[in-house]
């Protein structure tokens, strides 16, 4: 397996640290609104990629933060006119209710900034004894030229002008980055070795990384957006704190949903919130409309597109319904002919494409076209053959599951198919009522029970060699 690492600007083989443990933290939401789709892409492909590990056998520690201490939380307090406390907390219920929506598994720690702050100053302080940070009038900064490796993620250079834009008084350089701002009237702080203030933004992901994660780990992951200043200043001040390089593994980063080829942003006020989308969707419909395009690349938002991942999603779930149906009303053999091992082996041969397309960095894209060709054949076949073979069918619909598994959808066919075994009977003996009534030309009543039953999300096909009965999707 290979995996696109930011830090290196190439492919490399996937070895970790110790495994099969995988220590992986992604940065959070800063929590003072909504969640917005641009949010949902990138959870949802970590969320994917820790699914696939998982698959492959590794045991993901997985370490995702809250920011609830920041300038647009204290700014949005404010106007609301409520405590900061309860403003982070409505918002991080918000974001949790969206992913839980989404299937975005959870994290096993979610840290917040605000029960971290003495781990943060002893971080600081640290710093500050090996000479990397220093006290100025407004707060504690990280001395960047004192860390000779700066910009190796980003390729940012230190003589770049916009480094320079804004000269501060405070700064020993104007590439130097805040580490903890000294406390302002009404905004929240905690007293400190150097004076009452608090952390500033870099700070608190180097701080609960190491605490949860240890002073090197595998994964670090985020937005493309994050990439400088946020991730760059993580590494210096990580590495001048702990003296290890890499102090992490692989950097993976997130492509940009847009809008109008422009990214989808608060700011820009072009966003979309979750809630909004996920009221007129099927979660499933925006998680797979998610993971339809390699995950570093951006994703263009429309309507038409998530009406068309719909339309998608509900051909995939009427191939796994098909597949069921023949298998349980069907006429199906046991022995394979000329034609099922053909139906066989291209099932196996885009099955291994599958694997070979999310081992080259979860290629998502190329891993669904193996989908979509195994759904075209397993139909094709289904319709084409005389009798079925059950093993062909059980391979196409095992690939499905593991498919589903992996990219977390498929929910409404995981819960159709452990119903209770007594409404299945009962279904089968409404069809065989059904046809008694038909062929005794009372199709009056015969229509009734079609209908009362595709009320309940039943749907009954009449075929040549019998009734055969599917949930609708």
């Amino acid at each position: 397996m290979r995996v696109y690492n930011t830090l290196t600007k190439r492919k490399e083989e996937f070895i970790p640290l110790e495994k099969p443990l995988v220590k992986m933290y992604v940065c959070g939401p800063t929590v003072y609104d909504h969640a917005h789709l641009g949010h949902g892409r990138t959870y949802v492909a970590f969320d994917l990629i820790r699914r696939y590990l998982e698959h492959k056998n590794y045991i993901v520690r997985f370490v995702m933060n809250f920011t609830d201490i920041d300038d647009k939380i204290i700014d949005r307090s404010k106007r609301e006119g409520i405590p900061i406390e309860d403003l982070t907390n409505r918002y991080i219920r918000s974001f949790l209710e969206d992913m839980e929506k989404l299937k975005v598994k959870g994290a096993d720690v979610y840290p917040k900034v605000s029960e971290h702050i003495e781990d943060i100053i002893h971080f600081i302080d640290l710093l500050i004894k090996k000479g990397y940070a220093y006290v100025s009038r407004g707060g504690v900064y990280f001395h960047v030229r004192k860390f000779k490796d700066y910009g190796k993620l980003s390729n940012v250079k230190l003589e770049e002008k916009k480094i320079h834009r804004v000269r501060d008084p405070d700064k020993r350089d104007p590439a130097d980055f805040a580490l903890w701002k000294f406390a302002k009237p009404g905004e929240p702080s905690w007293d400190s070795p150097w004076g009452r203030g608090r952390p500033a933004w870099h700070i608190e992901c180097s701080t609960m990384a190491i605490k949860y994660l240890g002073e090197c780990f595998d994964i670090h992951g985020g937005g493309s957006d994050l990439i400088f200043p946020h991730h760059e200043n993580e590494i210096a001040q990580s590495e001048a704190y702990t003296g290890k390089s890499p102090w992490v593994k692989y950097w993976i980063h997130t492509g940009f949903v847009t809008v109008d080829e422009e990214k989808m942003s608060k700011s820009l006020g072009n966003y979309i919130t979750l809630k909004e989308i996920l009221r007129r969707y099927d979660p499933e419909v925006v998680r797979l409309f998610l993971l339809q395009r390699h995950y570093r690349s951006p994703l263009e938002y429309s309507e038409e597109k998530l009406r068309d991942t719909m339309n998608t999603l509900e051909r995939l779930y009427n191939t796994l319904e098909n597949i069921d149906a023949i298998l349980r009303d069907g006429e199906i053999k046991y022995k394979l002919n000329r034609e099922d091992r053909e139906v066989h082996n291209t099932i196996t041969d885009l099955w291994a494409k599958f694997y070979s397309a999310m081992d080259d960095d979860f290629n998502t894209p190329e891993a669904l076209k193996c989908a979509f060709e195994i759904s075209s054949c397993i139909n094709t076949y289904i319709t084409g053959s005389n009798r079925p073979n059950r093993s062909t069918l059980l391979l196409a619909r095992d690939f499905f599951m593991t498919f589903g598994e992996i990219f977390g959808i498929f929910r409404r066919y995981y819960e159709g198919a452990g119903e209770d075994e007594r409404f299945k009977h009962l279904v089968d003996i409404l069809v065989h009522i059904r046809n008694k009534l038909r062929r005794e030309r009372n199709y009056p009543l015969a229509d009734e029970i079609r209908e009362e039953l595709k009320k309940i999300g039943i749907q009954l096909e009449d075929t040549p060699k019998g009734t055969i009965w599917k949930r609708m999707m």
